[in-house]
């Protein structure tokens, strides 16, 4: 009785939300959280967590706050999204109370659904953002699995992989497990930073409240430093386990490791790429649904302005373990490098790099924790911060001068838009580069020339694509040539970034002046 008695509430609650009002008595109320007394917001009402365990499908929505209308959806629409979202908070129960218990895989499935149809009620473009990482996903399981799928080479080579592989396994779980520890204390001071900040006048009558600041920031934190660490051990995993690949196939030839390499790095990349792009636009997904924007036209209302200044912790949450996976990693393969020449040339004569002497493995533990699982995360610190804080200048200028919501929504997606073709074009370089090389003993192929013409193909993509993106997303009616001049701005980033290929090549190739004079 007590569970159909809850399971009525909420449903009532269901159907008066679909009307535009809540008039459910039980729950939980976020108005402290969200800032419901401020102009336009209407409670959200929770369930009690007691309550859950017996609500069907549709009950448990009206307990979350999941049912009815969302902003710009008509009603037929709406009711597709509370059918859905319906379906994967009952597949999110089972998984958590049922015989899928054990079944993280589903979960996470259930979670990426929510927050995909989060995003197609806040905008198509972030939910075309979200398609793009999950298609980014899968082509980095295709890379790893053809890279797994190579052999390992002889006993000797599988003999030392297996020390390095234990070596950089032991170190990671030490080094994140420090880190972890520190991101614990780190987010309360984040949380108490924030709990007392001064909140701006526009804030206040947003609907913003210091505990809400608080609480989005270090939720924003802790995914971050997650997601970077995340990062740097999908960097360490894929190097160990690519290197003796890479070895074996180059008893074969030139070009076969030379792919081989390639593609693992481009795993770890796009992953990277992806996964920075995917945490920044769910996160800003699930913040406008929660504050309702689009759907308040009231001037105090929150806007789309207001969302990325709620992202600022995400960055430093990937920053604050990009530090110390850097500082840790880098310190360690150096110590390691000069030890191991110290002791084996020095002392011992034993030559440089040889596998008898243990720095030497410890030397190359260090270059796959320093040189490949601190870089994945450092790379993604700075993706992740450079895509935050475009979204917050691409905001704040749009405001500035004026602009009308609308438009000012393209202003603020556009970096997640441009993240989200990057692992599209990447894509498409890294498959133009394949296996048909010189099949003559007598002849030699550069590699940096191969690995060019991958890159030749990005970059040509990459000006088509960020021409598309700048028209479609930054054209304003008041300035009709305005959007050109930023796909200018992008061209002449990418004329750099090209040039320095060459400059680096100039200064550090065999080939050219420079080295030779050495």
């Amino acid at each position: 009785h007590g569970t159909h008695h809850g399971s009525s509430h909420a449903m009532r609650d269901i159907r008066s939300r679909e009307n535009g009002a809540s008039n459910s008595q039980q729950g939980i109320s976020l108005l402290d959280v969200e800032g419901g007394n401020s102009p336009g917001y209407s409670a959200k009402m929770y369930a009690k967590p007691s309550q859950m365990a017996g609500m069907s499908g549709a009950a448990l929505l009206g307990g979350l706050g999941l049912a009815g209308p969302g902003p710009g959806l008509s009603g037929g629409r709406a009711r597709g999204f509370h059918v859905h979202m319906e379906q994967l908070v009952l597949l999110a129960k089972r998984n958590l109370q049922g015989s899928d218990k054990s079944n993280p895989a589903l979960l996470t499935v259930c979670v990426a659904g929510a927050i995909f149809l989060i995003a197609c009620r806040v905008s198509v473009v972030v939910a075309f953002v979200l398609l793009c990482c999950f298609a980014s996903f899968l082509f980095a399981t295709w890379l790893a699995t053809w890279v797994l799928e190579k052999d390992e080479g002889t006993p000797e080579m599988r003999e030392i992989s297996d020390a390095i592989r234990q070596g950089a396994d032991g170190f990671f779980k030490v080094q994140y497990g420090l880190i972890g520890k520190l991101s614990f204390g780190c987010a309360a001071v984040i949380f108490v930073i924030y709990f007392f900040r001064a909140l701006t006048a526009r804030q206040v009558a947003a609907g913003f409240t210091p505990t809400s600041f608080a609480v989005l920031t270090t939720i924003a934190f802790a995914l971050g430093a997650s997601m970077s660490a995340l990062s740097g051990y999908v960097g360490m995993w894929v190097s160990v386990r690519a290197n003796v690949r890479v070895a074996g196939a180059a008893r074969r030839g030139a070009r076969e490791p030379l792919l081989v390499a390639l593609r693992a790095g481009g795993f770890a990349a796009i992953l990277v790429v992806a996964s920075a792009t995917a945490g920044v636009a769910s996160l800003y997904a699930v913040f406008s649904w929660l504050y309702l924007v689009g759907a308040n036209t009231d001037a105090t209302a929150i806007s789309s302005v207001d969302i990325p200044l709620l992202l600022v912790g995400y960055g430093f949450g990937a920053s604050f373990v990009a530090l110390f996976a850097q500082l840790g990693g880098g310190i360690f393969t150096k110590a390691a490098d000069v030890g191991a020449d110290l002791v084996g040339k020095v002392e011992a004569g034993i030559p440089e790099d040889d596998p008898r002497n243990p720095a030497v493995i410890a030397d190359l533990v260090g270059d796959n924790v320093g040189d490949c699982s601190a870089r994945g995360a450092d790379l993604f610190e700075s993706i992740a911060a450079e895509i935050i804080s475009a979204m917050i200048l691409g905001g704040s200028m749009a405001r500035k001068v004026g602009l009308p919501e609308t438009t000012t929504a393209g202003f603020i997606v556009f970096p997640l838009v441009v993240h989200a073709l990057d692992c599209f074009v990447s894509a498409v370089g890294i498959l133009s580069v394949t296996d048909k090389g010189v099949r003559d003993d007598n002849k030699t192929e550069d590699p940096y020339q191969v690995l060019k013409r991958g890159y030749h193909v990005s970059l040509g993509l990459s000006v088509l694509t960020f021409f598309l993106a700048s028209r479609c997303l930054l054209a304003v009616p008041d300035a009709p040539n305005a959007w050109f001049h930023f796909f200018g701005c992008g061209v002449i980033g990418m004329a750099c970034a090209y040039a320095f290929v060459f400059i680096a090549q100039y200064y550090t190739d065999y080939k050219y002046p420079p080295v030779r004079q050495i």
